[in-house]
């Protein structure tokens, strides 16, 4: 040890202890692959103080000390060498490392010749390629040219002699030879129309456009003459026109464009004439005849003209597109000028008929998409092809009117009306090219639903006014089915079901359906004002109302803790009841509702329905009825409390059973729970509601009337103690208190009951504590009590029966018993010294070992 002690390469010094290398988490990361190790001092987290107490866990190990520090410094030794080793080997590792490398350079450079001399030769062998092939080339050029030149002379031939021809049978008349020879000539044309600006091509041309524009006047002037005079009303079709009608499908679309719209027109005048505003035939009641007039129309157009026009030109659906479009600019004229005249049952009669045409051009014809020609589709049918897809109506099976169509139902057959009309399709042009005319005197139609609903509402006032709440079956209440929901509420439902879905078939837009719902809206604000909130009975808690004469008599005659309290009968309880779950049925209802109106008038209004605000109303009606059971339940029990207050608890000497108001209340909650758990079977989450809204009012109130007990002594306490335990018991288990049927109750509810019951459990068992030592008791009301406050603590202490003066001294050592930090508060209420930590030993050790390195 001397020895080493002696080396001043081998000594290392203090100061060096502390200075150390740094490197970045990477690096040690990338040292630990490549040269694991289980060497603590090779860990990145490496600490003295650990390493030192690994080698030093006790003062006993400290006498091997020099060994230990012997041993450090071999290894230092042995690490010097062989860092010294590897460095020496990295030095010729570098040597080599540079022969290589010119090495390589030479390499590259004798590559680089040898790829310079094979490109050369490549190059040589391309010219030699060029020069083989020149020729070759050469003569695919000429032959091209050549073939090109042949072909141009034919063409030119052909124009050169089909404009002669064209010009000598324009004159003639012969359309069925010019429809062939005018598509070739125009066919060749297009091969000359890099050829213009040469005078001879341009003049050939310009021949061409001359007899293309003279053909188009002069088949004009034909079909005008053809069908005009005397005999115009029975012309039919004939081999000439019907070659005429081949070249103007060949001549300027404009051509076509006019001809089409001036025999529409002069086809379609006499039904301008039978049908205008003036004629008795255009009023709404008579719509079935327009259409019949076209069906007929069209017969007779196909038997005569049928042949005559091609089949691309699409004759009778164009003539179908602009006979809608007249009818459906009529009938919104008319309408509007005989508005006043118009009545519900008209209007749906006029939209049914125009609906069901409407479906039988669709059906007449398939292949049609209105795609004919832009200029010539009406504005109307272009939008008509764009209506979204409407899915047929399907309601899944379920309670919910909105989910399932009831056939059977015959309750409102006398206000509704429902047609069976055809499902819609997205792909039928037709379908809403008339029948938009209609929608803006759908509020027609919607107001007549607000009628019919204004009535049915009084009508079903009447009815609950006069029969009452109907009484729910055995089978009803056993299964949990509907329960004792007002059947006027699934009335209203089927009604706006089907008015919805006749609002559907009748229209295309959701304009209609959503003023429909507004009318939904506005009568369920109305259903649940008229039929259920004012329908709910009084709030009746106070005391019976009796004379001051008569109070002594009277309560001289009941026993302890009984009053007189005005509960709610049978009728009213199942009344609140059917009330509470024909809401909820509604609020479920309307959610509903509101889904299938937003899919039934699209993306674009379906932010203009919103049921919410119908929906909170029913809402505030199920808080109002749960309240009402509530204050009915909480003024049964007054009585008991009112009984406990008036106990004299100070002269209780023994601990007996539970004490008259424990078993009074129970006996309510006994009799009132079975009772409102069978009404309320259906709506299970609203009784669940109910026991907590209870719990959160009846225990505040039972700990008030816990205050009031005064005074009270040690064993009046523990009796009132062993009465809330008893009370608390029952409490915990009322959702299921006397069903057969045992259900654990939801946490919440058991949260609300174990920490209110327990209060009053603390209560009374600070009352119990002695208070002859102000500080144990102040203690002892800390630990039992923890939340509380000084007017809690006066509350307290009236109870017990301390005196005014002397309740400052407790308030005082009340404020003062905040626990200290240097402190810990354990369970038994004593606080506890904390342990001195063992950081200070550890730095003695460091200090003790840095000490024996310096000596050595």
């Amino acid at each position: 040890m001397a020895g080493l002690g002696g080396n001043g390469d081998d000594t290392v010094a203090e100061p060096e202890l502390d200075n150390h290398l740094d490197l970045p988490p990477e690096i040690l990361k990338a040292i630990q692959e490549i040269f694991p190790s289980d060497d603590p001092l090779d860990r990145p987290d490496f600490s003295v103080v650990d390493y030192i107490n690994a080698l030093f866990p006790t003062e006993q190990s400290l006498s091997s000390i020099d060994d230990v520090i012997y041993k450090i410094r071999q290894e230092m030794v042995a690490l010097d060498r062989e860092i010294r080793g590897t460095l020496r080997m990295q030095t010729e590792a570098g040597d080599e490392g540079q022969q290589a490398l010119k090495e390589a350079q030479n390499a590259i450079a004798q590559l680089f010749v040898q790829i310079k001399d094979i490109k050369q030769k490549a190059e040589k062998s391309e010219e030699m390629v060029k020069e083989i092939t020149g020729d070759i080339k050469q003569l695919d050029h000429a032959k091209r040219h050549l073939t090109a030149s042949i072909t141009t002379l034919n063409h030119l031939h052909m124009l050169v002699s089909g404009v002669d021809s064209l010009e000598a049978l324009q004159s003639r008349r012969q359309y069925g030879e010019i429809a062939n020879l005018l598509q070739g000539l125009m066919n060749v044309l297009e091969h000359f129309e890099k050829y213009l600006a040469i005078p001879e091509i341009k003049q050939l041309a310009d021949r061409l456009t001359k007899v293309r524009q003279e053909l188009g006047v002069q088949l004009l002037s034909d079909f005008r003459e053809a069908f005009s005079g005397t005999h115009a009303k029975h012309a039919t079709a004939s081999h000439q026109l019907a070659d005429a009608c081949r070249v103007v499908s060949v001549l300027d679309p404009k051509i076509r464009k006019e001809l089409l719209r001036w025999f529409i027109k002069m086809q379609l005048s006499e039904y301008t004439v039978l049908f205008q505003e003036s004629q008795d035939a255009a009023w709404l009641d008579k719509v079935d005849r327009r259409y019949n007039w076209l069906k007929m129309f069209l017969a007779d157009f196909e038997k005569r003209f049928g042949a005559m026009f091609p089949v691309d030109w699409e004759m009778s659906e164009r003539l179908t597109v602009e006979f809608c479009d007249i009818t459906r600019s009529e009938l919104s004229k008319v309408m509007a000028s005989r508005k006043q005249e118009i009545d519900v049952n008209l209007l749906i009669f006029a939209i049914e008929k125009t609906v069901e045409f409407e479906t039988f051009l669709g059906k007449r014809f398939p292949g049609f998409t209105g795609a004919v020609d832009d200029e010539d589709v009406p504005m109307i049918l272009q939008g008509a092809a764009r209506i979204k897809q409407q899915k047929p109506v399907e309601y899944p099976t379920d309670k919910n009117p909105f989910e399932q169509i009831q056939q059977s139902d015959t309750s409102l057959k006398s206000e509704v009306k429902v047609t069976s009309l055809p499902p819609k399709s997205a792909l039928a042009p037709f379908q809403g090219i008339i029948s938009r005319c209609f929608e803006s005197f759908m509020d027609i139609y919607i107001d007549s639903k607000d009628r019919n609903l204004g009535e049915i509402m009084d009508k079903l006032v009447e009815d609950f006014r006069s029969k009452g709440v109907p009484k729910p079956t055995d089978a009803a209440l056993h299964e949990g089915g509907l329960g004792i929901v007002l059947p006027s509420c699934a009335d209203l439902f089927i009604f706006y079901k089907k008015s919805m879905l006749q609002c559907t078939q009748l229209t295309y837009g959701g304009h209609a359906l959503v003023q429909l719902a507004n009318v939904f809206r506005k009568h369920l604000k109305s259903y649940g004002q008229r039929m259920l909130l004012n329908n709910l009975p009084k709030s009746q808690t106070g005391v019976a109302s009796i004379s001051a004469a008569t109070t002594g008599l009277i309560q001289s005659f009941l026993k302890e803790g009984d009053m007189l309290i005005a509960r709610l009968t049978e009728d009213e309880l199942r009344k609140i009841c059917s009330i509470l779950t024909t809401a909820e049925y509604c609020c479920e209802t309307i959610q509903q509702l509101e889904d299938k109106l937003k899919e039934k008038v699209g993306p674009e209004l379906a932010s203009e329905i919103d049921f919410s605000p119908e929906q909170e109303n029913f809402n505030i009606i199920i808080t109002n009825s749960i309240q009402l059971l509530v204050n009915d339940l909480e003024a049964a029990c007054e009585p008991a409390l009112v009984a406990m207050i008036k106990k004299q608890w100070q002269s209780v000497e023994v601990v007996g059973d539970q004490s008259g108001f424990v078993t009074a209340v129970v006996s309510h909650l006994r009799t009132t729970l079975p009772v409102l758990r069978s009404y309320l079977s259906s709506s299970r989450k609203y009784f669940t509601q109910f026991c907590i809204k209870f719990a959160n009012t009846f225990i505040p109130k039972y700990i008030a009337h816990v205050y009031k007990c005064k005074p009270i002594s040690a064993v009046g306490a523990e009796q009132l103690l062993l009465d809330t335990h008893m009370l608390k018991t029952v409490l915990l288990d009322l959702p299921s208190l006397g069903s057969q049927i045992s259900r654990k109750p939801p946490s919440s509810f058991t949260k609300i009951v174990t920490k209110g019951m327990t209060k009053a459990e603390m209560i009374l068992k600070v009352i119990m504590t002695p208070h002859d030592s102000p500080k144990a008791f102040i203690e002892k009301y800390v630990q039992l009590m923890p939340e509380s406050d000084t007017n809690e603590l006066g509350k307290i202490l009236e109870m017990k029966g301390v005196k005014r003066g002397d309740q400052p001294i407790f308030s005082e050592l009340y404020r003062n018993q905040a626990p200290s930090s240097s402190q810990q508060i354990h369970g038994d209420g004593v606080p506890h010294s904390v342990t001195e930590p063992e950081s200070g030993r550890i730095k003695k050790l460091e200090m003790l070992l840095k000490k024996k390195l310096t000596d050595y």
